[in-house]
């Protein structure tokens, strides 16, 4: 926990399966915070850090949404599902090819820099004043527009071939790391999915520092 003026600043560490919304609500109830609010929503499907600003510190969230973000992020190869992350059960796209750590790395390097990259179907994103995951699941999924975003760093950390691949990434504001899966399996012509994501840090905050809430609190 960090104290910053008249309120705080708070590190959770959001369990699997709780939403963004859910995180700032135990930390109201659970250190009896009158306001709160987050920075950089997790969806329910990822762990990791989450920055809660609680009282006058709601006013600071902003700032620290532009800060970098870093993941690791599980790919699973030869799938694709209709969220591009493991919400919807997979289906079977082709053989994924065997790399080389090489091989990877040129298939890795179109991702790195300033990239252009389509949202995911389920985003959060507003589209005429509805989310569009809200469209997605009544069956009107919208086109989202592909967004200019950058990707600072993008590195294998394991590889189980054929269809497992672990990648950290270090990202800016508004990157999906669902998509960078997504676009990964249509370069390799085989499908991919986010099997799992955890996210380790945002700027200097890291959740080695941060609060593990009991799930069963939820």
């Amino acid at each position: 926990m960090a104290r910053v003026g008249a309120g705080e600043i708070l590190l959770v560490d959001k369990p699997y399966g709780w939403t963004s919304a859910q995180v700032v609500e135990w930390v109201k109830r659970h250190y009896h915070y009158r306001k709160a609010g987050h920075a950089g929503t997790l969806d329910p499907l990822a762990t990791g850090l989450l920055i809660i600003g609680t009282e006058s510190q709601t006013k600071a969230l902003s700032e620290l949404m532009d800060l970098p973000k870093e993941y690791y992020a599980l790919i699973r190869l030869g799938y694709r599902t209709e969220s591009d992350d493991a919400e919807f059960q997979p289906q079977r796209v082709g053989d994924p090819p065997v790399l080389t750590l090489s091989e990877w790395e040129e298939v890795l390097r179109a991702f790195r820099g300033e990239v252009w990259q389509r949202p995911p179907a389920y985003a959060a994103l507003k589209v005429k004043g509805r989310r569009a995951y809200a469209l997605a699941r009544a069956g009107e999924a919208p086109e989202l527009s592909p967004r200019l975003v950058r990707v600072y760093a993008l590195e294998v950390i394991h590889y189980d071939p054929p269809e497992r691949l672990l990648v950290w990434v270090r990202c800016g504001k508004g990157f999906y790391v669902r998509s960078l899966a997504r676009d990964i399996g249509e370069r390799l012509g085989c499908g991919a999915y986010l099997a799992a994501l955890r996210r380790t840090a945002i700027g200097p905050y890291t959740v080695w520092q941060a609060i593990q809430p009991d799930a069963s609190t939820v």
